[in-house]
């Protein structure tokens, strides 16, 4: 770790490997332009039409806009608050509310954060957790990490459903539902971590289930490379581990790359309102 380039730098929930020193901020401002929605309703399309046949349950369709600030991606990484900070010279800057799995004591637990809204609602935490489609969306996806740590681990167990927090960010809250799943790893996992990332790849929240099946069918749709983005980053010390999914994600060029979970019950309206609802940057 002490052999990082100074062209990234990392926070992960208070280890990082930078020291700042923050001197005077001037206001944040920015202005964002949302995916196209043309673009955007043709995959929309595909995408249900892919759900209604049944070749998959949940899928994650993404796609992009513009957020443009009068900051630097460095200095937007520095002053944002997010549990998960990444920044890549000249590449992008991703402020990640999301763990991918975190191992600590001989225990694996994973995550999974399905269900967005707009915080600034009337009642949003009531609106989201009652929402058929938001619920169904979560229960799938806490279906298949349950599966996924099977694979890696024995007595697998729910220790939290749809936990609803909020995340504060410029101009605007997003409340979010997330879960926790835990099992109990084999006493030699350490020898076996290789093993245990690639059992759980790609993240279950970013393609869908049943995996294999749908993330083909979101190759063909999105027809764009990912990149970093939905990726994975994460720190090993020998004993623990802890690690994030690449999400809230602004390039360089001001690319803002922006993604939901769709289920046969979803609306165009309200995934295409998700999108926008998710492209900020948490500086407050």
């Amino acid at each position: 770790m002490e052999d990082c380039p100074d062209s990234f730098k990392y926070d992960f929930q208070g280890l990082r490997n930078f020291e700042y020193r923050p001197g005077p901020k001037s206001a944040l401002e920015t202005t964002t332009t949302p995916p196209d929605l043309s673009d955007y309703t043709q995959k929309f399309n595909k995408t249900k039409q892919v759900l209604q046949r049944g070749d998959s349950f949940l899928m994650n369709l993404t796609t992009k806009g513009i957020l443009q600030t009068n900051k630097t991606l460095e200095d937007l990484f520095y002053e944002a608050q997010s549990a998960y900070k990444l920044y890549l010279k000249d590449e992008f800057v991703c402020f990640s509310p999301e763990t991918f799995i975190q191992i600590k004591g001989g225990k694996i637990n994973t995550n999974p954060m399905k269900g967005t809204i707009d915080a600034s609602l009337s009642k949003a935490k009531e609106l989201l957790l009652n929402n058929p489609k938001e619920q169904a969306e979560h229960a799938t996806i806490v279906d298949l990490l349950r599966n996924d740590l099977s694979l890696v681990s024995k007595n697998v167990q729910l220790l939290e459903y749809m936990q609803y927090q909020e995340v504060r960010a410029h101009g605007k809250r997003t409340g979010q539902l997330s879960s926790w799943i835990q099992g109990d790893l084999d006493a030699n996992y350490r020898q076996h971590m290789g093993d245990i990332i690639y059992a759980m790849l790609p993240v279950g929240s970013i393609s869908g289930a049943p995996k294999a099946k749908t993330v083909t069918h979101i190759s063909r749709i999105e027809h764009e490379d990912r990149g970093y983005y939905t990726g994975i980053a994460g720190i090993f010390d020998g004993n623990e581990l802890d690690s994030t999914v690449l999400i809230r994600f602004l390039e360089k060029d001001g690319t803002y790359r922006c993604g939901g979970g769709m289920t046969h019950q979803s609306e165009l309206s309200s995934e295409y309102k998700e999108l926008i609802q998710k492209m900020y940057v948490p500086i407050f």
